[in-house]
């Protein structure tokens, strides 16, 4: 399968969809906090909603990415429908129908992942695959990188009203680059993980063709599987809160620099992430998964510690550099470790989902806690609270996790079929 002509294509796909799929992001504690006047409870819980329908939507999200053919109609339907959700927030100012905005576009947002993942699993095929997700996470971090810079400027000039209409061109650049993909160049079976390569021999005795993909009782009794799904949702929790907790300081310390400031910590994190995941995309499958993932969980406690001896703005910002390694990492080979464990199974994007539900559940309380132990602690207490978590996190990676590379010897998800 010739991967050449279509990277270019995802490139520009991964740098406009980065200020899309993820809606306002931490942007909308900034404004719920400076202009709407909201508590930071209530802050986090409303994230916490949006949060809540996206690990809702997750499975149903992984399984009709596996299913259907309309892939680039998802994608597109999917920009649409977050950006115009999140240009009604302004005209919403009641916690109610905030929090309906925020479930109707985390929903939505979960459809991203998968699709973006199979469309490039689809287009390269799976000997090219980890290499091109890490240079999807580049693009994507080059992207957020530009938008946050420009939201920052355009916050400066214009108030935090100016970070939703950037989303809107970016939203239309995006459909344009969706526009673009050869959907007829899509293999729509090597999209789902049934790549003819991984344990043919065993999928031929046990009579299973190619479009064939197994049940989904494949992705409960993958025990690698769940380990990592765990690992996942504990690494979210303790990483969710921490840029949104650190834009509120930001903003209680300067209110008219407080989206800038928040800018520029994305920049700063974006900026170290695109090099990040392009290392790991040029050298997991040489240097295997876990060594670099460990890599990542690590940052993660030092930084939830570092945020805690200083409040000077410049300090937040600079430690917020650490979270271009964590976030980088994980990025890049989170959907390729996916592939490693479901290869050959035909369930790839709903394993994907079912991860991502995981992660979700931790994003979400992460929020909701944060934002509690802030009320009732202070803020340190709640960034000491993250980096707690954080290393059980890393412990549960680092004693449990086997390699999962192509050659290691770990459980697949497609065992050999039993000889009768």
């Amino acid at each position: 399968m010739g991967a050449g002509p279509h990277h270019r294509t995802l490139d520009w796909l991964n740098f406009f969809l980065a200020d899309v799929r993820d809606g306002l992001g931490p942007y909308l504690a900034i404004y719920l906090l400076v202009v709407q006047r909201w508590d930071e409870a209530s802050i986090g819980v409303v994230m916490s909603i949006g949060g809540i329908a996206g690990i809702v939507a997750q499975m149903p999200a992984g399984a009709l990415i596996d299913r259907t053919r309309w892939k680039r109609a998802v994608m597109a339907g999917a920009a649409l429908l977050v950006t115009g959700g999140s240009l009604l927030l302004p005209l919403l100012p009641g916690f109610s129908l905030v929090a309906v905005v925020q479930a109707v576009t985390g929903a939505a947002g979960a459809l991203f992942p998968p699709a973006i993942a199979a469309v490039s699993l689809g287009l390269v095929g799976p000997r090219a695959f980890t290499r091109r997700i890490g240079r999807n996470e580049s693009f994507n971090h080059a992207g957020n990188a530009v938008a946050a810079a420009l939201a920052g400027l355009a916050a400066y000039v214009f108030g935090p009203i100016a970070v939703f209409w950037l989303m809107t061109a970016m939203t239309i650049a995006s459909i344009v680059a969706i526009a673009r993909i050869d959907g007829g160049a899509i293999d729509h079976d090597v999209a789902r993980g049934l790549d003819g390569e991984a344990f043919p021999a065993q999928r031929r005795e046990a009579g299973q063709g190619r479009d064939e993909p197994s049940g989904l009782g494949v992705i409960l009794t993958c025990r690698p599987l769940l380990i990592f799904a765990a690992c996942a949702s504990l690494f979210h929790f303790a990483n969710a809160a921490m840029l949104p907790l650190v834009g509120q300081k930001l903003a209680l310390q300067d209110r008219n620099l407080g989206t800038t400031l928040m800018s520029l910590c994305i920049v700063a994190a974006q900026l170290v992430m695109v090099p990040v995941a392009a290392l790991v995309g040029a050298k997991a499958d040489l240097w295997g998964r876990k060594p670099i993932f460990l890599a990542g969980f690590l940052i993660l406690p030092l930084r939830g510690v570092l945020y805690t001896l200083s409040d000077a703005p410049y300090w937040l910002v600079g430690v917020q550099l650490l979270d271009g390694i964590g976030a980088g990492v994980f990025g890049a080979l989170f959907p390729v470790v996916v592939a490693d464990l479901t290869r050959g199974t035909g369930r790839f994007n709903v394993s994907q989902g079912a991860i991502a539900t995981m992660q979700g559940i931790g994003a979400a309380l992460s929020t909701s806690v944060a934002g509690l132990v802030v009320v009732h602690a202070g803020y340190s207490a709640a960034f000491l609270t993250l980096a707690a978590v954080a290393g059980v996190a890393l412990a549960l990676f680092a004693l449990a996790m086997p390699e999962t590379r192509p050659g290691a010897e770990f459980s697949p998800a497609v065992p050999a079929p039993q000889r009768g």
